[in-house]
Order: C-alpha cells, then sequence, then structure tokens
C-alpha cells in the first residue's frame, strides 16, 4: 500500500534551487510564456527529467488555495471602521467571505478570524495578504488553515 502524501509549507528561500525552477517552468507554462516543455525546461535553465521527476510534488503556495476555503486570522487596533476596511479588500479581490469570529477586544486589540471562499479571487494569496497587512491598525495578518 503506498503510503499516505504528507505536505509541508516551506518559505521558498529554504527550499533546493531545484524545486523552485519547477514552480517556475510550471508558471512559464501555465501562462503560455512557454508552450513546450523543451522550451520552458531551457528558459529555466534544468533538464526535462528534473522537470518530469518533482513536476506533481511542487505546487507554489497560492495555488493550493484556489478555490477553497481560507481562514484568515488578524490582530487589530480596537479602532472604528477598521473590519469594514479589511472586508473591502475581500470584497475587491472577489473573496466571498464564509465566516466572521472576533472576541471582545482587550488592551485596545482584537482577534479576528475570517473564512473565505478564493474560487474567483483576482490576485494571489501572497498579495491578499499584503495589501491586508498594509492596512493602518492591522497589526497582523496570517493564513491560519486552509
Amino acid at each position: 500500500m503506498p503510503a499516505k502524501p504528507q505536505y509541508y509549507i516551506v518559505e521558498a528561500s529554504a527550499l533546493p534551487e531545484i524545486f523552485l525552477k519547477v514552480a517556475e517552468t510550471k508558471r512559464l507554462l501555465s501562462t503560455g510564456e512557454a508552450s513546450t516543455v523543451n522550451e520552458a525546461t531551457r528558459i529555466t535553465n534544468i533538464s526535462r527529467s528534473a522537470f518530469y521527476k518533482y513536476r506533481d510534488a511542487v505546487l507554489p503556495f497560492q495555488n493550493m488555495m484556489t478555490g477553497r476555503i481560507i481562514t484568515f486570522q488578524f490582530l487589530l487596533h480596537d479602532e472604528p471602521g477598521l473590519l469594514s476596511e479589511i472586508l473591502g479588500v475581500f470584497a475587491a479581490c472577489k473573496a466571498n467571505i464564509i465566516t466572521i469570529n472576533s472576541i471582545v477586544p482587550t488592551n485596545g486589540t482584537a482577534v479576528v478570524t475570517i473564512s473565505a471562499e478564493t474560487m474567483d479571487l483576482t490576485i494571489s494569496l501572497e498579495e491578499l495578504l499584503d495589501k491586508l497587512s498594509g492596512i493602518h491598525g492591522v497589526l497582523k495578518a496570517e493564513v491560519l488553515a486552509g
């Protein structure tokens, strides 16, 4: 019986270069910047055999999250309108809010979790997190589950 696959989220800088090149090769193929595997592997300077060996095992995080329900956790200043601004970012990026949970603010901060369906997301998950983290009053924004 084959072993059940295990998955890890690893920061890109910790990965061997071949995994990053395989991910880039896949991106070139999916965007049409390269029309064949031969062309894409030539651009990324890896062998076709290395690409085929790892292609099913390497998947950028945002691709794994597309079309899924993602739970975000925020640490926020207790400020009027801040949650509304956050929800506006979700709406602008076409993320469908499923749930919102908040604890009573203490010491001027609140923890809020928001679950959103990402099927129609118009930007990458990293870009969404950057936008959310950049809002004045957001102390921390992270993906909790997906």
